[in-house]
């Protein structure tokens, strides 16, 4: 979702500078966060505050002119100005749950892709010594390890792991 809000600030920006209130050289960072108080949406920005004074203008008619230049989207049900400039997004509740539908879809094959295809890595874990006693800890490092190199298989790295045998020193 952040995504999608960033795509329609990006058009937003892109706008303004066609009209000439922002250099065509401006490439600002669009910072998208999620709002702290559902009753201020979903999503917020700060781009108005940001570029406010490259714009030689104040933040707040900064925030209008850019929600006016928003494309619509199904997924944006509202956009509200808050205090001195922020662009707050309230999220169309069906969208929201959209997500579940495509997980349900897509069934063991969601997420999965190639962005590691033809690397190789290596995944070390436990690191429990085996002259001491074993503990909690090292049931945590064996889950966290297999379950990074679950991740990392998933994303198309081909993956070795290996339990590293740590038998010097006491463990900390």
């Amino acid at each position: 979702m952040k995504q999608k809000l960033e795509t329609l600030l990006q058009h937003a920006v892109e706008s303004l500078k066609s009209e000439g209130i922002l250099d065509q050289e401006s490439s600002p960072q669009i910072n998208i966060e999620r709002a702290k108080d559902t009753r201020h949406g979903d999503f917020a920005s700060n781009l108005a505050m940001v570029l406010a004074k490259q714009a030689k203008t104040n933040p707040r008619q900064l925030a209008e002119k850019i929600i006016s230049l928003l494309p619509s989207d199904s997924a944006v049900s509202k956009v509200e100005i808050a205090g001195p400039g922020f662009i707050n997004f309230f999220i169309n509740a069906d969208v929201q749950f959209q997500v579940i539908k495509q997980i349900h879809d897509a069934g063991k094959s969601y997420g999965l892709s190639n962005a590691g295809a033809g690397k190789k890595v290596q995944v070390e874990f436990v690191s429990a010594n085996p002259t001491g006693p074993l503990h909690v800890g090292h049931g945590r490092g064996a889950a966290y390890g297999s379950a990074v190199a679950d991740l990392l298989q998933a994303v198309g790295f081909e993956v070795s792991k290996e339990y590293y045998v740590n038998d010097a020193g006491r463990q900390m």
